[in-house]
């Protein structure tokens, strides 16, 4: 599986690099802004692409609709945050990614379950 990480911390791209390639999810690219993001979907193709609520003064919500929007067939996205998934509950359920993970929860198995165990 190949992975595109959108997140404006470099550390939290980084710690989170590792621990999917340790699990053998390769990671072929990491955006810190929206722009960043929708180039390297385009240029990388990749399989999931893990997406930060909060990207400074971007909107994660805004990089998936723009993915979605912009992309056929529709990117597999996933909106990471380290705030809790109440606090986004209604933006994350009109949102068309395809689901939600915490930070401190963010594993393999969590995108994996949310993929549909693809």
């Amino acid at each position: 599986m190949r992975c595109l990480i959108v997140d404006d911390s470099a550390n939290f791209r980084d710690a989170a690099a590792s621990m999917l390639e340790r699990a053998g999810i390769e990671v072929v690219g990491v955006a810190s802004t929206a722009d960043e993001a929708l180039s390297q979907y385009r240029e990388l193709r990749p399989d999931v692409t893990l997406v930060d609520v909060n990207l400074g003064t971007e909107s994660g919500f805004d990089v998936v609709d723009r993915l979605h929007a912009t992309e056929d067939p529709a990117p597999s996205t996933i909106l990471i945050s380290t705030h809790s998934e109440h606090d986004f509950a209604d933006m994350i359920a009109a949102s068309p990614a395809l689901g939600f993970v915490p930070k401190f929860a963010l594993s393999p198995g969590a995108i994996l379950g949310l993929l549909g165990g693809t």
